[in-house]
């Protein structure tokens, strides 16, 4: 497994940084030696955000956690990504690896088993996209009161979703 820690407005000792693939490292079993976690580390209103990522096979598995103590919010996105891991294990066990997955005990901390349900799909929408720019699809949604919005971008007519973001921000997932 390969780690890259990215630090964004803030600065980490070395100390730090190995604390933190340290205590990532407890994952490893779960993912082949070949595969990729990316660290994501920024300083926001006095809090320490983490968001970790691990790349397989096709999955994204990511969570993110806030807190003042750099080390607490990397034991909260693992906590999550461990939960993530055995919530959904017999869909993750063809990807994973099987044996790991087959092995695994709820053991971390006090956590109760979760039983395996699948998707339950409650409503289906068709919608057509109209061509607007990012800021009009912005204004849209806020004016839905939604969360996001889908739209086709009239430069480029690929369609793109804009979607709020957690700090208050917005973002864009642009499509091939």
């Amino acid at each position: 497994m390969t780690y890259k820690i990215l630090c964004k407005q803030v600065e980490l000792a070395e100390t730090s940084k190995q604390k933190i693939i340290d205590k990532i490292k407890r994952l490893d079993k779960f993912f082949d030696s070949d595969e990729e976690c990316k660290i994501c580390v920024t300083e926001q209103r006095e809090q320490m955000v983490v968001e970790i990522t691990f790349v397989y096979k096709g999955y994204l598995i990511r969570s993110d956690a806030r807190n003042r103590d750099l080390l607490t919010a990397v034991d909260m996105c693992l906590s999550n990504i461990d939960r993530q891991i055995r919530k959904n294990k017999t869909k993750l066990a063809k990807r994973l690896r099987d044996d790991d997955l087959q092995n695994y005990d709820i053991n971390i901390g006090d956590a109760v088993d979760e039983e395996v349900q699948e998707f339950k799909i409650v409503k289906k929408k068709r919608l057509e996209t109209k061509p607007m720019m990012t800021e009009e699809a912005i204004l849209q949604m806020n004016m839905l009161g939604h969360d996001f919005f889908i739209y086709t971008n009239p430069d480029t007519n690929g369609v793109e979703i804009v979607y709020k973001r957690k700090d208050g921000n917005y973002a864009v997932i642009e499509t091939k």
